[in-house]
């Protein structure tokens, strides 16, 4: 209900100023983000690199939760059809990512529509457990076309997009460019007609299908959107990454994405994105010198995060001060 709200006329005046020290806001992260290059190493860029990607692929699972109220655990199949398009494009016909990114994004569309159209009618944890076969069959269906997913060793994508530039900043200018133009796309989206739609369609369904808007269409067209920007991270995630095997796309990465959706309070902001994105990549990297304390650490770091997130709504369970 709070997405279909609309202010007031007397915050009308005060919400315009917080509007514009936002924007000011994600205008400075940005040029600091375009910057940091300048002063960061490899590994920092690279780690960053895959970030951005993950990021992507969280808001691909907040886009869902956001306007269709429903969850994803298998969002890495998604992912993976984009990172493995990108791959094979390149090995079979020599292109590179600035002729498969679209591709990928068809495919991202089309398979989510495939999902989505039989399954219109699930919601709930019956869709999430229907999403679930997804990730739990994608490492069995990657290994069993290996004559064109490369099996268990994958494939490697070297291609540049623009030659003579060094890999490094390319991975990270091209992941940062296109995660800040899907969050503007997404702030566009949300005053939209369309997007409107999606959201009265979850928030008030009766109302919605007396305007012709089926509960149905509007989970078959946002499963769709959000399956596309999915396969748009998994080919940056290749691309940054160099490399694509059934290891980085187990049934866990799909767990994962929900987490940094939760993380993120399943928000379609880049601060959002970058927080989600940033848990789910840079938290396990630089845990990852801490040898076995690693998934008791990332346990409590995912415990304490979420309840600093969700401290808000855990504000409603303190008990009222009576009145003097």
């Amino acid at each position: 209900m709070s997405d279909l709200a609309h202010p007031s006329k007397a915050g009308l005046s005060a919400r315009g100023g917080h509007l514009d020290l936002v924007r000011l806001s994600m205008l400075g992260l940005v040029v600091a983000l375009s910057l940091l290059p300048i002063i960061a190493g490899g590994f920092l860029l690279y780690s960053l690199s895959l970030c951005f990607a993950n990021a992507l692929a969280v808001l691909s699972v907040s886009l869902l939760v956001r306007y269709g109220g429903e969850v994803s655990i298998g969002h890495s199949f998604f992912v993976a059809l984009g990172a493995y398009a990108v791959a094979i494009v390149e090995h079979r016909l020599g292109l590179s990512i600035v002729v498969s990114l679209p591709l990928a994004i068809l495919l991202g569309a089309g398979a989510g529509f495939v999902f989505a159209f039989p399954s219109r009618r699930l919601s709930g944890i019956y869709l999430a457990v229907a999403t679930m076969a997804l990730a739990l069959a994608l490492p069995e269906i990657l290994i069993g076309f290996e004559k064109f997913t490369g099996g268990f060793e994958g494939l490697y994508i070297a291609q540049d997009v623009i030659p003579g530039i060094p890999k490094a900043l390319q991975r990270y200018y091209i992941a940062l460019l296109v995660l800040v133009l899907v969050c503007l796309a997404l702030a566009h989206f949300r005053k939209s007609s369309q997007g409107l739609a999606l959201l009265m369609a979850r928030a008030q369904p009766r109302a919605a299908e007396a305007m012709g808007i089926t509960r149905s269409w509007a989970r078959i067209s946002i499963f769709t959107l959000s399956a596309a920007l999915a396969a748009l991270a998994g080919a940056l995630t290749g691309f940054a990454s160099s490399t694509v095997s059934p290891n980085s796309f187990t049934f866990f990465s799909g767990v994962f994405l929900l987490v940094g959706s939760v993380v993120s309070l399943n928000r379609l902001s880049l601060p959002a994105a970058l927080v989600g994105g940033a848990f789910i990549t840079l938290v396990p990297t630089y845990l990852a010198q801490a040898g076995d304390w690693v998934p008791i650490l990332y346990g409590v770091a995912l415990v304490v995060v979420t309840l600093i997130a969700n401290a808000g709504d855990l504000r409603r369970f303190r008990p009222r001060r009576r009145g003097r």
